[in-house]
């Protein structure tokens, strides 16, 4: 075994490191960075009471001395001479933009409307955090994109007006302008509707107050008086509330009504919706029954009447079409209006609707199932099925907002899964929020014209409690603030992890409950294939902070060494590692197995189908991923993995040669909530010739393993050595339905 210094890298680092310690000293605390900023010598003092006046009218005013008292900084209108100045001027440049002059006068504030004067106001409230001086300066800023949004899931779980009021308070002060209110869907449905009752006093409750119980249990809802009933909804008054609190934030609120899916409360209150007649039947109502439009229409009118935003979002995803097949009705009207399928019979209740909509002076937002069958003309595609969905309405000459699951889904894991609250599916960091780009460079620039957009979404299927919404929200849905507002050419990753860790402890201080971010040691493992080795750098998500590790198994103290550069290993290490805040031990043991093994570049055969081949994401590099070195993080959907579904992996690696082996084994993930399992039981075989194959050793899986809703375990044999040529590696899942996928990263031979 060998272990060298990665001098290039290291080279490249050291310069870096240089380069940063000058850069820290000149960066300014702000999030989301600003576009442009001119730094002057000198600063300001903050006068103990700070001064304001404005050239705003009438309205415009009044709103500004509304939100005051809610400022981060305590303003006072000025007798005479201010120290801030608002002034609305054609200086401020395009709506919301501002410009922000701090000189040794005070503070001059330019914003061509009274958003941008309202995101100059967050900006200097974050110069001045903890601060006695302003340092002299000049920026002028602007956002990337015209919508900059946060989905809130208040159907699965029901959330107070002080809930969603406390996010609006914190996310407006990052500059996000929509907050996207998840009203309806199977789990409850949350606004009162004049005419419909029982949507209020039997769909918006339920006898289980976990999500997971609930759906378990057959989904069913009771009345609002049955006792412990678990629920709740929000009259008008609570809606005029929170839009108000909004507006004065500059927040546009957009209400979602689901249809023509996810709409079992409003089939279980008026059953004669349904294809069937009945409740608990299915989820999706009768587009052939005419009293469906009606009670849509009086909805949406409501809806309308309440809500000033341009946009209406009409879900319009996920429907199972079967039910419309077998409907009379549901033929009838395909029948009638020369439709050709189901699919374009939901695209004739969007398009309907769509007019309706039209009709009130308001457009329509859909998610990006409004696609198939044709798109209604004038609608807003909201791209979740990863990015195709709104490049191809762009294309189409439609706008569109993006939020693919893999980069804007508040709902799936933040850190190791074996650590976090039970949560849905994949993991995305928050750095992977804020590494993505909802419109890059590469897309044609007729394209670029229709993203007007990004969101996060933050489902509740697993979020019952406020702390724990905050704790998925935070401070991930921040690093999406970035990403809607500051342009690419000013992102910054290694800056961003400075700021966002100063960023949680201010917003733990205001009383929110954000993730603070992972304790693990993060690592990465790059193969270089020329110089047969793997190249492992060790990475933290905290700043500042020390790595320290061993390499002969002794648990990391603070006289360990400092990690500081790349290792190259060219054969194997087993690595522990632990972050440090100074001499004192900051999380757990990092335990790591990395190998340059025998078995990569060789070739590897599969049997039956073989890999998952309709995901691009599930094919984890193709007919070589499991032979490439590459292993794979906690998120299933990263490339690295590969994804067997039907259930077995059944492969043959072929090492060229008869050789000495002393271990076979390959990575398991197990993500229970998007139906990923470990295997039964893994069977290796070898064989010298190709056909006369031994079983060498079967392994099971543990049954604590198996109890777990997520947990990574690897499965294989290690003995003496055995001579072989060929090695077959078949993972079973027989136990498991066929929906149910398998993933693993590597096989790994020594």
């Amino acid at each position: 075994m060998k272990i060298f210094k990665y001098i290039r890298i290291a080279a490249l680092l050291a310069i870096a490191a240089v380069a940063d310690t000058s850069a820290r000293a000149q960066e300014l605390d702000l999030t989301p960075m600003p576009n442009s900023i001119s730094m002057k010598q000198g600063s300001v003092k903050i006068p103990a009471t700070i001064t304001y006046k404005t050239n705003f009218k009438k309205a415009d005013r009044a709103d500004l001395e509304a939100y005051l008292p809610d400022y981060a900084l305590r303003m006072v209108p000025a007798k005479k001479k201010a120290f801030v100045n608002i002034i609305l001027s054609d200086k401020g440049g395009k709506a919301e933009a501002y410009r922000l002059d701090i000189s040794p006068d005070g503070v001059n504030i330019y914003a061509a409307d009274a958003a941008g004067a309202f995101y100059a106001l967050q900006t200097l409230a974050q110069l001045a955090r903890d601060k006695s001086e302003l340092p002299l300066l000049t920026i002028d800023d602007g956002p990337r994109f015209e919508y900059r949004g946060v989905h809130i899931d208040v159907s699965r779980h029901f959330f107070g007006t002080d809930y969603i009021k406390k996010q609006l308070d914190l996310l407006s002060t990052y500059k996000i302008n929509r907050m996207h209110w998840h009203l309806t869907d199977a789990a409850g449905w949350r606004l009162e509707i004049p005419g419909y009752p029982r949507l209020t006093d039997f769909a918006a409750w339920r006898s289980e107050s976990e999500f997971s119980d609930w759906h378990e249990n057959g989904g069913k809802y009771c009345e609002s008086t049955t006792e412990g009933a678990y629920g709740g909804y929000y009259t008008e008054a609570d809606v005029k509330e929170v839009l108000e609190y909004a507006r004065l934030r500059h927040i546009t609120v957009i209400p979602e009504i689901e249809l023509p899916g996810h709409s079992a409360e409003v089939l279980a209150a008026y059953p004669e919706l349904s294809c069937y007649g009945e409740p608990y039947k299915s989820g999706e109502v009768c587009i052939g029954n005419e009293a469906t439009f009606k009670f849509f229409e009086d909805v949406l009118d409501e809806v309308i009447r309440l809500f000033p935003s341009h946009y209406i979002h009409i879900g319009g995803d996920e429907a199972d079409r079967s039910h419309w097949k077998s409907c009379a009705k549901c033929q009838q009207r395909i029948k009638d209006e020369g439709l050709t399928d189901e699919a374009q019979l939901q695209s004739y209740m969007i398009e309907r609707i769509e007019r309706h909509v039209n009709s009130r002076g308001r457009d329509i937002i859909g998610w990006d199932e409004i696609l198939d069958g044709g798109l209604a003309p004038n609608a807003t595609v909201m791209s979740w099925r990863g990015e195709e969905g709104g490049i191809k309405a762009a294309q189409m000459g439609h706008d569109a907002i993006m939020t693919p699951g893999a980069y804007c889904y508040l709902d799936q894991y933040q850190d190791d899964p074996e650590t976090q609250p039970k949560a849905f599916g994949s993991t995305i960091t928050v750095f992977h929020c804020y590494s993505y780009d909802p419109a890059p460079a590469s897309l044609d620039p007729e394209i670029h014209k229709h993203i007007i957009g990004v969101q996060g979404n933050n489902w509740a299927e697993y979020i019952s409690t406020y702390s724990h919404g905050e704790y998925m929200m935070y401070p991930r849905m921040i690093a999406l603030c970035e990403v809607g507002w500051t342009q690419p050419e000013n992102k910054n990753e290694d800056s961003f992890k400075r700021r966002i860790n100063g960023e949680i402890r201010h917003i733990k201080s205001l009383g929110y409950n954000p993730f603070t971010l992972s304790t693990q040691v993060q690592t990465a493992q790059t193969p270089d294939y020329g110089r047969k080795c793997i190249i492992l750098e060790l990475t933290s998500e905290k700043d500042p902070i020390d790595i320290r590790y061993t390499l002969d198994g002794s648990e990391p103290d603070a006289s360990s060494p400092l990690y500081s550069t790349p290792f190259e290993v060219t054969d194997s290490i087993k690595l522990k590692a632990r972050l440090f805040n100074g001499d004192t031990p900051a999380g757990p043991v990092k335990l790591l197995r990395t190998d340059y093994h025998k078995g990569i570049g060789k070739k590897i055969t599969y049997a039956g189908r073989g890999y998952y081949r309709h995901s691009e994401a599930y094919k984890g590099g193709g007919d070589t991923g499991l032979l490439d070195g590459k292993r794979g993080g906690h998120s299933y959907q990263d490339g690295l993995w590969q994804g067997f579904c039907p259930n077995n992996l059944d492969a043959t690696i072929d090492l060229g040669e008869n050789t000495a082996v002393t271990r076979i084994m390959a990575n398991f993930m197990q993500m229970k909530t998007p139906q990923i399992y470990l295997p039964d039981n893994v069977e290796i075989y070898i064989s010298t010739d190709g056909s006369d194959f031994k079983l060498l050793h079967t392994d099971y899986a543990k049954p604590e393993d198996v109890a777990k809703d997520a947990v990574f375990a690897d499965f294989g044999w290690t003995g003496a050595p055995v001579e072989a040529r060929y090695i077959r590696f078949v993972a079973n899942q027989a136990s498991r339905p066929n929906a149910a996928f398998l993933f693993t990263d590597e096989i790994v031979i020594q």
